[in-house]
């Protein structure tokens, strides 16, 4: 070997080395020159210079990109001039920032302070998120999430939060590229009749705006931003005070930030550039740009010049209209007959159809139907245009109409209200008086079919059952009417046709809750279908459950829910087709155990940990699964590992840490003893499911009867754990890192839920980043409480619903 080759060889495994031993967290102080690394590598924290700029700041930055790129700072305000900076975290348990002469430049602040005793670490995740939290406890005190800069991460939160006393989290753009205090622009999530993001200028001017939410999507942002855009922005209101907006996405390499000259921009990292690409940015083009055209007008990107007056309305200054200035808009050319003092015999006001555009500003929001919507315009002279439908609601306008766009693509149809001289001609107008009887009509035709419709179902069954799972979807979701209008709902037929029929050739599995099958819609995508049990109760508990849940939830560890279905009795949910099946179908069949080598399998432990902390910590809500099982772990082509069933999780408030049921469900084996035995659960609950998990990837054997984990314990306490191992497994290679896994599970499985580590902890551990792992305690036994050994059977006493797994 070349003595070149070698030294390369040494070097890359010095580095290695030296990345394994980088701290994620640190309790004391960091110097200039020392940092922390996230677990996987991917974000760095400490000092930096900015580009073409000597002065150090305390920030974040992506950690394996070659061209710097910054996400977070901490005394953006306030440089240093020198290397003198020491980030600490100081005696009250903040994180600070000073100078060489102990000046304080930044603070953390803790309105929260941890209790005297405890210690207080700062942690940077593999999300990007800086947090101090109590080491006792492993709950957050701070995070930067909550404090962003001119970067807006997948998970991050931008709007009004209780939790910071109520002010609007928002990102502010850096005032030049090599200077990161506050610049002119600052993008925010404004609450208002409809939720939307606004980019404002530092004396509060609007400079662009996205146009209304309607629970899915903008619709000011055209159709080719739906990749972006569509299903992936999530708006939370927990009606105590904070509605925040964040998105979900796989990849970290992929974010948004406002840049010093006011436009937001989303880049992602391309590996074969070796830099960042712009995949969107707002604003585009001259329309975008907010009251372009002034009042009564629309702009076209596509026309030249752009803006346009409504028909039926003329510049209000020509002379500058005709010069391209159009910021002083546009006024009726008659005067609504509504507003005349005699209008005695004049025919009436009627609307105009404006096809495919994006809504005005200054909206107003009501749940009125649209043949109410229609009429209730029609009857009030102020409403000069209204719009229905796409999730919206009933949107009315009653002052003026201002910044309104031509869209080539999405959109939506606006009916503006005008003096009947003005119409152009009488089929593109609605007059009051045909439209609105025939609406009557229809409507009042409509009413007397579904109260027959009602009554008849009444006298069978007293109220179908979709009808309750409708009231109480929308509870679950927040309450309001039209909740259910949000989600994605398939047809019966169409799932029919995607399952031949739901035939037996085409069956996956059966689960407690109903049988699974494979199917293919017609544009050739591939999904699995859950049939949930007429005769469950628990089935219609499941899918609210779920519905609610999951669809708020994305992640590149937790299997994607496409949809559902309601029809009659038939209640079903939509998943993404997993091609290898579930975990449990490899671990405990010898003959398909060889085909998850312990490299594959310590990949999937990895991925399971990760999808668990992101339910635990990183999303935007707090899930405990209550159900995690190898059944329940789903493989995708590249065996990367899907969390699925989700039909009995919990969602916890921000302040919640444990909660208490009596109806305690779930698998035996995988139950944790307080769960089992009184009903509690929190985080902890979870662990023990995945210490169970990871003794079992260990051995191969379920944990029947928890006799896989008397097995473990026995072999643990006396120092030989090679007969735990599944022998398709066992390599002397791996023999370091089989064994810290078992150590692992067994400190999961602790019967105190206070010894258990946390999910990050796990995680911590997995990755060699903490050294010294304590030693396990006794390990909880589950008694089976007279529950039947069949496979898979399920017994119910006194509220306790189990589902058994016995070993084959």
């Amino acid at each position: 070997m070349s003595p070149f080759v070698l030294v390369l060889l040494l070097s890359c495994f010095f580095l290695n080395v030296s990345m394994a031993h980088e701290r994620t967290f640190f309790s004391g102080n960091l110097s200039d020159t020392e940092t922390i690394l996230s677990s996987l590598g991917t974000f760095r924290f400490g000092f930096f210079s900015p580009v073409n700029s000597t002065s150090r700041y305390a920030g974040i930055w992506y950690n394996s990109i070659p061209v710097q790129t910054v996400i977070w700072v901490a005394n953006k305000d306030k440089p240093i001039n020198d290397s003198s900076g020491v980030i600490s975290v100081s005696e009250d348990g903040n994180l600070v920032v000073t100078d060489g002469h102990r000046r304080l430049l930044w603070s953390t602040n803790l309105s929260t302070q941890a209790p005297a005793n405890s210690t207080v670490l700062a942690e940077l995740l593999d999300s990007g998120n800086l947090v101090m939290k109590d080491a006792n406890t492993d709950a957050y005190l701070w995070e930067s999430f909550e404090y962003p800069t001119d970067s807006w991460l997948p998970n991050m939160l931008v709007g009004t939060n209780a939790r910071t006393g109520g002010g609007n989290i928002t990102i502010t753009s850096w005032k030049t590229p090599s200077d990161p205090s506050p610049g002119s622009y600052t993008a925010a999530f404004v609450l208002a009749a409809y939720p939307e993001i606004h980019i404002v200028k530092h004396n509060n001017a609007t400079v662009w705006r996205s146009g209304p939410w309607n629970g899915q999507m903008f619709n000011g942002l055209p159709d080719k931003y739906t990749g972006v855009f569509l299903y992936r922005f999530i708006v939370n209101d927990d009606t105590n005070g904070t509605v925040t907006m964040s998105f979900a996405n796989d990849s970290t390499l992929r974010h948004f930030y406002l840049d010093y000259k006011g436009s937001v921009i989303r880049r992602d990292w391309s590996e074969a550039k070796r830099n960042w690409t712009v995949g969107d940015q707002v604003p585009a083009t001259e329309c975008d740009v907010y009251r372009r055209c002034g009042q009564f007008a629309t702009c076209s990107p596509l026309k030249t010049p752009p803006c346009s007056c409504f028909k039926g309305f003329k510049p209000s200054n020509f002379i500058a209209w005709n010069t391209g200035n159009s910021s002083g808009g546009c006024i009726r050319k008659a005067p609504l007959q509504c507003e005349r003092q005699n209008s005695n015999g004049s025919s009436a006001d009627g609307f105009m159809r404006l096809r495919r555009v994006k809504l005005p500003d200054f909206a107003r929001r009501s749940e009125a139907s649209e043949p109410e919507c229609l009429r209730t315009c029609l009857q009030t002279c102020s409403c000069i245009a209204f719009a229905h439908g796409l999730g919206y609601g009933c949107m009315t306008w009653n002052v003026s109409l201002v910044d309104s766009q031509d869209l080539s693509g999405g959109g939506m149809d606006l009916y503006i209200r005008l003096a009947h001289s003005e119409k152009p001609d009488r089929r593109p107008v609605i007059i009051c008086t045909s439209l609105a009887s025939g609406v009557f009509v229809v409507a009042a035709c409509g009413l007397l079919v579904q109260r027959i419709v009602k009554k008849r179902r009444g006298r069978k069954n007293g109220g179908t059952e979709a009808e309750e799972i409708f009231e109480r979807v929308e509870a679950l979701a927040g309450g309001g009417k039209g909740k259910m209008k949000e989600l994605p709902l398939f047809e019966f037929q169409v799932l029919a046709a995607a399952t031949d029929n739901f035939s037996l050739s085409n069956k996956l599995g059966q689960g407690g809750f109903g049988p699974v099958y494979k199917g293919k819609l017609q544009e050739g995508q591939e999904i699995a279908v859950k049939r949930l049990s007429q005769a469950s109760g628990q089935g219609l508990e499941e899918l609210v459950n779920e519905v609610v849940v999951i669809s708020k939830l994305q992640h590149r560890n937790l299997v994607k829910l496409l949809g559902c279905c309601i029809a009659g009795e038939e209640r079903m949910l939509v998943y993404e087709f997993m091609p290898n099946k579930s975990l449990d179908y490899y671990l405990f069949d010898p003959t398909k155990a060889k085909l998850l080598d312990w490299k594959t399998r310590f990949d999937i432990i990895n991925g399971i940990c990760r999808g668990l902390l992101y339910l635990h910590r990183d999303s935007r809500l707090r899930i405990i699964h209550r159900d995690l099982k190898a059944s329940n772990i789903l493989l995708d082509e590249n065996l990367i590992p899907k969390i699925s069933d989700f039909g009995l999780a919990k969602i916890f408030s921000g302040n919640e840490d444990e909660a208490k049921t009596h109806r305690v469900v779930g698998t035996y084996g995988y139950m944790s003893p307080e769960y089992a035995m009184r009903g509690q659960f929190s985080e902890k609950s979870d662990v023990f499911s995945l210490g169970v998990i990871l003794l079992e990837f260990v051995s191969g054997r379920r944990n029947s009867s928890s006799s896989l984990l008397a097995c473990a314990w026995s072999m643990w306490k006396e120092g030989e754990i090679s007969g735990l191992v599944d022998p398709e497994i066992f390599d002397t290679l791996f023999e370091k890192e089989i064994r810290k896994c078992v150590h692992i599970g067994l400190l999961c499985v602790q019967e105190a839920a206070n010894r258990r580590p946390s999910v990050a902890t796990v995680c911590s551990m997995l990755s060699s980043e903490v050294a010294d792992i304590p030693e396990p305690r006794h390990p909880a036994f589950v008694s089976r409480n007279g529950v039947s050994e069949a496979e898979s059977s399920e017994a119910s006493n006194n509220n306790v619903t189990i589902t058994d797994v016995s070993g084959r």
